[in-house]
């Protein structure tokens, strides 16, 4: 009977690294078996706050901003012949993000100051936006507040009243108040409904002639606003000897605003989950009644964004109304009869004028409009807010 000799190896010295690390995995315990104290000596595994800054962050971001503009206050008013305020801020602006980066370079990796330089960019400029909006506003109000301040400006018209000439305590803009939201109402009750089906249509339905209903949008969202005066005033007034009248303003206006809301409105149906669609069509729905009772409900928000929008682009426009309304100083609530005057035309003539009591009623006329679009956007918000909540 032969006997089979034990050739396994009782050591591990003759083993690969390999063999030897994977052995030790095999019997050290995992770090849940430890013992109490040695677990508690281990770091806790935390994720790392990307977006937190520390003080050696805040340090860097001041450090460069100050010391760029020193060194750029040394460039103009010392070394080189410069001057202006738009090159001061450039040059401090590019000196800025060159230090930041160099500044972030000493004590980060790459990534982390490529990083760095892109924040500092994207801030800037929707910091360049932002302040350009408020110098607008506030220089509009701030040259129109000497009629603001009147309560004639808001309630009575300009009949009867030199506007260059009058003062500031008579007369006002109410028949272009009124004119405005006569003529911006009608152009929403065109181009919402208009719009709105526009986009289910390219959205829901589909097919070859929806890519050709998009490319007609896409174009006409860069319409410019005199075509579509030209348009309503070749058609309606020339064409079918029509006098210029408030309903001819509003259908120019709604030319201008059909495109924005159509574009905007589809953006907004297609951020709408699938599964919704899908769950309603396997309950047996039709797409009629999906639409109606699932997509438009869930875009309700984004609907009333893109009303908003349409509004915003209607009712600040001129060269329609001036084309096909014409400036009246009466007051005037039939839209199918006689001119119909409007804040934008009003303000653009006023401006223009050269009269400086004619000037500040065209301020305090924009100033309005600008109040005007602010109210329009916050009840939209709000009403579409609360539907969302009472669902």
């Amino acid at each position: 009977m032969t006997t089979v000799a034990n050739t396994g190896r009782s050591s591990v010295e003759d083993d690969s690294p390999e063999d030897v690390l994977d052995e030790r995995t095999r019997t050290d315990p995992p770090n849940e078996q430890l013992p109490p104290a040695a677990a508690e000596t281990l770091p806790e595994d935390r994720p790392r706050a990307v977006s937190a800054r520390t003080m050696d962050d805040n340090l860097s971001l001041a450090g460069a901003a100050s010391s760029s503009l020193a060194v750029t206050w040394l460039l103009y008013e010392q070394v080189l012949p410069f001057s202006g305020k738009l090159g001061f801020f450039l040059t401090w602006y590019v000196l800025f993000v060159a230090l930041y980066a160099l500044v972030t370079a000493l004590s980060h990796p790459r990534p982390i100051v490529v990083d760095r330089i892109w924040t500092a960019i994207v801030h800037g400029a929707a910091a360049v936006v932002g302040l350009s909006i408020v110098v607008v506003v506030i220089y509009t109000f701030a040259k129109g507040w000497p009629a603001l301040r009147h309560v004639n400006f808001y309630v009575h018209p300009m009949s009867g009243v030199s506007a260059g000439e009058a003062p500031l305590n008579q007369g006002g803009i109410y028949n272009a108040i009124v004119g405005s939201l006569i003529e911006v109402a009608i152009a929403v009750a065109i181009s919402l409904p208009l719009g709105i089906a526009t986009a289910i249509y390219m959205t829901e339905v589909g097919g070859k002639a929806a890519r050709v209903v998009r490319t007609v949008v896409e174009a006409m969202t860069a319409l410019p606003d005199l075509v579509a005066g030209l348009f309503i005033y070749a058609f309606l007034i020339v064409a079918l000897g029509q006098s210029k009248t408030g309903l001819a303003a509003a259908l120019a206006l709604s030319i201008t605003m059909l495109p924005i809301i159509a574009r905007s409105s589809e953006v907004v149906l297609r951020v709408v989950p699938g599964g919704l669609r899908e769950a309603s069509l396997a309950l047996g729905a039709p797409q009629w009644r999906t639409v109606l009772s699932v997509v438009l409900p869930t875009a309700r928000s984004g609907l009333g964004t893109a009303l908003i929008l349409g509004i915003a682009r209607g009712i600040g426009e001129t060269a329609p109304v001036l084309i096909t309304s014409g400036a009246s100083t009466y007051l005037n609530y039939n839209p199918t009869v006689d001119p119909m005057n409007s804040l934008p035309l009003f303000a653009y003539t006023g401006i223009r004028s050269g009269q400086p009591l004619y000037i500040t009623r065209g301020y305090g006329a924009a100033s309005v409009l600008l109040a005007i679009v602010l109210v329009l956007f916050i009840l939209v918000r709000l009403l579409a807010r609360q539907r969302d909540t009472s669902r």
